[in-house]
């Protein structure tokens, strides 16, 4: 074992029995993190640099300004807001290419894929204010791609899927002018704001970036979440298994990475095809493994109980057991040091997006109507590759995990499938055996300990019977040690074990990729809908919390939750305003009064987790919900007394 990994820098026990078994030194961005300290100048704890023109870069601190005047709070409002657009950006163009996608199969472009769930699209197409009375499903496709790609160039009006959202909601939006006009638009003029010499006024420019990170969670996210949906049907609850453990010294071993799952999901069902086998075996396999990485593992996951083997921090290790034939990336949170790495590895490292190309790997492009072909030149790759492995070394170390919860199957889940409803959800957080959601999101970042803070939080709320929903790197983190098993029930608080006993559900929800964050906009949506909780998202007894956040999406998904009426807290690495108190007091106090949400760093895990229950806790007072109340068994002449009230 490398000294270097002497720190404990996983909880994930796969991950450290890899790094213990090396026989020659690899580097891995374990490694980079302890060799390469945060730039102390561009660090937000110590001062804020602005690099927005060839005048600088200028770091400011205190009560100096910028060459050309600008204030740190400026300077801070301006980092953040670009960060968000770059995340917003990210997500979004994830839901234009699904958008082109849907496109494709309703023109019949696309082989081998078709609409797989057509109440779905029914649905979305109602969303966007499309007829569907007497059309066929291709036209009502068409006409839904095509008014999808419509909110991305729009430049007036609003964005047709805040609808969704409570009226309540809807109305403060409109109040403060943050209601997205289209998708791309609030990138570009983003990016123009916070040009030298633009918008110089920090709440200005913040409240724009709402609107900027509004256009990706109800526009863009949720754009590529229900098409998703759509084409490859809407998730239910299977089980699955996850880990590294989950690799196969006998079986060819393909693994999907990154974020975009079109290509994947081809794969993963090709998996199984006869003729494919057949040829592994020719090679001295006995069959195809394909196996995931972050948000395209939680994808194919929730649709086809793919194993996800690991999240963000564990892709190099996967490829450091020795067993990977292939490693097939599509876009986002996908390492260069991969490109590196598998020159020491027989791994095959495959991109297939033209905009995501690396140094050291194949590009297999899937080319307009032609994924099937694409899938299956991938798969021949890397049963071509088996023959080539070395010493191979994988941990077998394994959990039991159940995901797939949409907020579809969680309204069939609670109400039966003839009264699908949320009224059980509401009831438990009213009567108190759930005190409230949270929602444990986000990625790794390999400046803390992999999984620590996400396993942790998890851990505490569920005992205190707090329902926690997750998606992306975050319930991965979960999967590993066990859970988001319906056993793990066991390990919740008295209330909320009885619920998860009684539905037969574990206490942490797996809703999917860092996406699919539209749907717990969506669920919290109809919470409210279905009444008893308040009139707006903003009287919810919920939360959001990224502890180990490293990427921008996060800072869009977090921006567009606390405009939505959300507390959401970030832990880990400091969010890029904390030097400046004026930018923090706009995002707290300033956005709570505004918005009823706010964004804040919270440096201590702890801290989190006594404000996150506090915050909730004042929401159940402020509904009049905070005393806990005894459930009654009403006999007959109970139920005939309240009858003549």
């Amino acid at each position: 074992m490398n000294d270097k990994h002497k720190k404990v820098c996983s909880e994930d026990q796969a991950v450290l029995e890899v790094l213990k078994n090396l026989d020659e030194a690899v580097e891995t961005v374990f490694d980079r993190s302890q060799d390469m300290k945060c730039c102390p100048i561009g660090a937000s704890v110590s001062g804020i640099c602005c690099k927005n023109c060839a005048m600088g870069p200028c770091r400011i601190r205190d009560d100096k300004v910028g060459l050309c005047g600008a204030t740190l709070a400026t300077i801070a409002a301006r980092n953040l807001a670009r960060h968000i657009a770059v995340g917003a950006a990210a997500h979004s163009d994830h839901g234009r290419d699904m958008a082109m996608l849907l496109k494709e199969v309703a023109e019949d472009k696309a082989e081998g894929l078709k609409i797989k769930d057509e109440a779905k699209l029914l649905k979305f197409a109602k969303n966007l204010h499309i007829k569907t009375e007497e059309r066929k499903i291709k036209d009502i496709a068409l006409e839904a791609a095509n008014k999808a790609l419509a909110l991305f160039g729009q430049q007036e009006g609003e964005i047709d899927l805040i609808s969704i959202a409570p009226q309540k909601r809807q109305d403060i939006w409109r109040k403060n002018g943050i209601v997205p006009r289209g998708i791309d638009r609030e990138v570009v003029e983003t990016l123009h704001r916070t040009h030298m010499g633009v918008d110089q006024e920090p709440e200005n420019i913040l409240d724009h970036a709402l609107r900027n990170a509004l256009s990706d969670g109800w526009g863009g996210s949720m754009v590529g979440t229900e098409i998703t949906d759509i084409l490859f049907h809407t998730p239910q609850a299977l089980p699955a298994k996850t880990n590294l453990g989950m690799l196969s010294e006998k079986d060819v071993n393909l693994v999907v990475h990154g974020h975009e799952p079109t290509l994947s999901e081809v794969i993963a069902e090709l998996a199984d095809d006869s003729e494919l086998v057949q040829y592994a075996k020719s090679k001295g396999a006995e069959g195809i493994n394909v196996v995931g990485i972050c948000c395209t593992a939680n994808e194919v996951l929730m649709r086809q109980g793919v194993a996800p083997i690991g999240n963000f921090l564990s892709q190099e290790l996967a490829v450091m057991t020795g067993s990977v034939d292939a490693m097939v990336v599509d876009i986002q949170c996908i390492m260069q040091a991969l490109g590196e790495l598998v020159k020491k590895y027989h791994t095959k490292l495959i991109t297939s997006s033209p905009k995501c190309k690396i140094p050291g790997a194949t590009h297999v492009p899937a080319e307009e109507g032609k994924v099937l072909e694409t899938a299956k030149k991938i798969i021949k790759m890397a049963i071509d590759n088996y023959g080539n492995r070395k010493k191979v070394r994988i941990p077998q170390i394994t959990s039991d995990l159940i995901a797939g919860f949409s907020h579809e199957y969680i309204r069939y889940m609670l109400g039966g499938r003839f009264r699908e409803s949320l009224r059980p959800l509401n009831d438990g957080i009213i009567d108190g055996r759930i005190q409230g959601v949270v929602a444990i999101v986000g990625c790794n970042n390999a400046r803390h300990t992999q999984d620590k803070y996400h396993n942790y939080l998890t851990k505490e709320f569920i005992k205190r019977d707090y329902l926690v929903v997750q998606t992306g790197c975050g319930a991965i983190s979960s999967a590993k040690c066990g859970m988001l098993a319906p056993e793990f029930y066991e390990h919740a608080g008295e209330g909320l074990q009885s619920i998860c006993e009684a539905v037969g559900i574990p206490p942490v929800l797996h809703l999917g990729s860092c996406v699919d964050n539209s749907r717990i906009l969506t669920v919290v949506s109809d919470v409210i809908a279905e009444g008893g909780l308040g009139e707006d998202i903003s009287d919810l007894p919920a939360a959001g919390i990224a502890p180990e956040w490293m990427s921008e999406k996060a800072l869009s998904i977090g921006a567009y939750f606390a405009a939505s009426g959300v507390y959401v807290a970030f832990g880990g690495e400091p969010i890029p305003v904390v030097s400046s108190q004026e930018v923090v007091d706009i995002m707290t106090k300033g956005w709570d009064k505004k918005y009823g949400g706010q964004l804040e760093y919270v440096p201590d895990v702890d801290q989190i987790l006594e404000k996150v229950i506090n915050h909730i806790q004042a929401k159940r007072k402020a509904l009049k919900i905070d005393v806990k109340k005894e459930r009654v068994l009403f006999d007959m002449d109970a139920r005939r007394e309240l009858g003549n009230v």
